[in-house]
């Protein structure tokens, strides 16, 4: 197990720019060694002087910010580290959750598959917006009128186990298991939900026959896949087996999508046969496009772990 002082160190540093780290640490140290030998010097056990002495030193954020002279400050200090807390872990997942569920509800109930993309995005950055204004407005509010939150105190017993700095964080794990829910949510909801095509009745966009295999196989890896999240934050860092692992599911789900794209066999062909748009030659440019998003996306994603993991090994 790491040190009370290893741990308050990792957790000031990590605020702190890389190219000052090494220096900041030295010094860190050296203060925090004094400051415990003045008082084991005086009587008191090790221990006890090491607690003490972090819990003077304080919340390691606020250090951070005091030793690179950032303010920590929008409309006021006292609950600064709260507001910017609430407000990242909001932005990370609530808009991009927003977005797709109007997407699909756009697509399938209101019936205009054109018009879900841009459904998506307008309601998720008009969302983001939404969030930002509201919860920086209610601390501003709190900040003026002094309102006590009563928020426990910060002390030494908050710091991380590990002096390892996380690559892989609860909420990046917690956006990413949400939107696979969404998409395994979305493939039975399509069929039980369908499209309204354009004489009024309803029509699956995906076509049913892959509920023999292929739709059952693809949610199977979307299982899986959250397995992965859970294993990737458990691990709390990208690593080559993990690396492998995610490529993998990756190319698993992904060739399929695109072979059944290119050969037609993925869009309902009776959903196809009501659009005209579709029938003269749509549906093809649909699957190429489509097929070249997911490839650049795989290839992204692939190259994005392994650049992390790579990093992380050295």
């Amino acid at each position: 197990m790491s040190s009370l002082t290893d741990r308050y160190l990792a957790a000031t540093l990590r605020a702190v720019p890389a190219p000052r780290r090494a220096e900041l640490a030295t010094e860190l140290r050296a203060s925090i060694a004094d400051m415990i030998d003045d008082r084991t010097a005086g009587g008191q056990d090790h221990v006890t002087a090491e607690r003490e002495v972090l819990t003077e030193l304080g919340n390691p954020d606020q250090l951070a910010a005091r030793y690179t002279d950032r303010r920590l400050q929008l409309i006021g200090p006292r609950y600064f580290l709260v507001w910017w807390r609430v407000l990242r872990v909001l932005l990370t997942f609530v808009p991009a959750t927003v977005g797709v569920v109007t997407g699909v509800v756009k697509a399938t109930v209101g019936g205009e598959p054109g018009a879900a993309v841009g459904a998506g995005i307008a309601v998720a950055l008009e969302t983001g917006v939404q969030i930002a204004f509201w919860v920086t407005l209610a601390f501003a509010v709190l900040e003026r009128t002094d309102t006590p939150l009563n928020l426990p105190e910060w002390n030494v017993d908050q710091l991380p186990e590990s002096t390892t700095e996380r690559q892989v964080t609860l909420v990046d794990s917690c956006a990413s298991i949400v939107f696979l829910l969404c998409a395994i949510a979305f493939l039975p909801f399509q069929h039980f939900q369908p499209w309204v095509s354009g004489d009024g009745s309803r029509l699956p966009m995906l076509d049913p026959a892959l509920w023999s295999f292929w739709l059952p196989a693809l949610i199977a890896v979307l299982v899986v896949s959250i397995g992965l999240e859970v294993a990737k934050y458990r691990a709390g860092r990208w690593t080559w087996p993990l690396v492998a692992v995610k490529t993998v599911l990756d190319l698993a789900f992904a060739v399929p999508v695109a072979w059944l794209l290119l050969t037609d066999r993925l869009l309902n062909p009776a959903l196809v046969d009501r659009f005209e748009w579709l029938r003269e030659g749509g549906a093809q440019d649909v699957a190429r496009i489509a097929v070249a998003v997911t490839a650049a996306v795989v290839i992204w994603e692939v190259i994005d772990s392994a650049v992390k993991a790579r990093r992380q090994a050295t």
